[in-house]
């Protein structure tokens, strides 16, 4: 499908397992004002006469360089209409995600107090997996066609894999990450332990913030999946070790542990049963393993740390 308007206007703008983690008392107690506005349903009922009120409403999902005759189009495309009513149907309202959502920003404001909670604006655009949502300083745009279910026949053309993550189990994990990068350290070497902690931050991340959801919900797994990477822990971490791609420099590791795929790539007849990015699953365990050791290391000082010294002070080894 094209690349969706909505989302496209604000880059040019902007230029079921168990919970390991805890609750926090504290962050669970604060109170706030989220305020989350249904642009999707406003542009599905309105006319090219509306246009104009909705540019004034909200200018910044309007910038100059889009013409008003896209936005006719796109209000009178039949494929729009489409979307619209699936994602309606979908969401005939966003009561319970606004309360997970909430939940998240109230670990947020707890642990990082000087980060001003966005205000939030629902999407239907035309399911582009790879830009589900945009998070700005104070902004959030959420493109609600894809957390239809996995299953939904607009995911028909996707992969597996692909389309597996296009659920609103997902919807926090994507906010969290999407936080996560905002607070993270953009340098690293290129090792593929630097590539494997990095993720691995932004997993434990999810830990801190998102302590009321899964671990699978965390690394986009399927239960199963879950299970195999806990059950073969020892065995890919000998795998690692044994074949010295620790420290290895070589990119294509990346593509078969770390990035999106249907399943790891050890070169073995395990291959397919695997469970996809175990290189982040990893990097996940020896932060968490440096944590327990550190426990007095609050979040910020973390995301702050050398890969090497985590590794090395962690003493992984499972």
């Amino acid at each position: 499908m094209r690349f969706p308007l909505l989302l496209l206007s604000i880059l040019l703008l902007l230029g079921a397992c168990r919970k390991s983690s805890k609750l926090n008392s504290d962050a669970e107690a604060i109170e706030l004002n989220l305020i989350v506005e249904r642009f999707d349903v406003e542009f599905a009922n309105a006319s090219p006469e509306d246009l104009p009120n909705l540019k004034s409403k909200y200018p910044f999902l309007f910038p100059e360089q889009v013409p008003d005759t896209l936005w006719i189009e796109k209000m009178q495309s039949e494929l729009q209409h489409e979307i619209h009513s699936e994602v309606l149907t979908a969401f005939p309202d966003f009561d319970e995600e606004t309360q997970r959502i909430e939940r998240f920003f109230k670990y947020a404001s707890h642990y990082f107090p000087d980060v001003e909670i966005p205000k939030i604006y629902t999407l239907a655009e035309e399911v582009n997996y790879r830009q589900k949502l945009v998070l700005t300083d104070e902004l959030l745009f959420i493109s609600l066609d894809n957390y239809l279910g996995k299953d939904h026949k607009f995911y028909q053309g996707l992969a597996k894999y692909i389309a597996f993550q296009q659920d609103k189990l997902f919807l926090i994990s994507d906010i969290a990450e999407a936080f996560a990068k905002q607070q993270l350290n953009r340098k690293r070497s290129r090792t593929f332990l630097a590539d494997m902690i990095y993720h691995g931050k932004i997993l434990y991340f999810k830990d801190v913030l998102m302590p009321f959801e899964t671990d699978a919900q965390k690394i986009y797994y399927s239960e199963d999946q879950w299970e195999w990477a806990q059950s073969n822990t020892t065995e890919i971490w000998s795998y690692f070790v044994e074949r010295n791609l620790i420290y290895s420099t070589d990119k294509r590791l990346e593509d078969r542990f770390i990035n999106l795929g249907p399943y790891s790539k050890f070169y073995l007849e395990l291959d397919q049963e695997s469970s996809p990015r175990i290189g982040q699953y990893i990097g996940w365990q020896i932060v968490r393993n440096y944590m327990k050791k550190f426990p007095n290391t609050n979040l910020k000082e973390l995301l702050e740390l050398e890969a090497d010294v985590i590794f090395k002070k962690s003493k992984y080894k499972p």
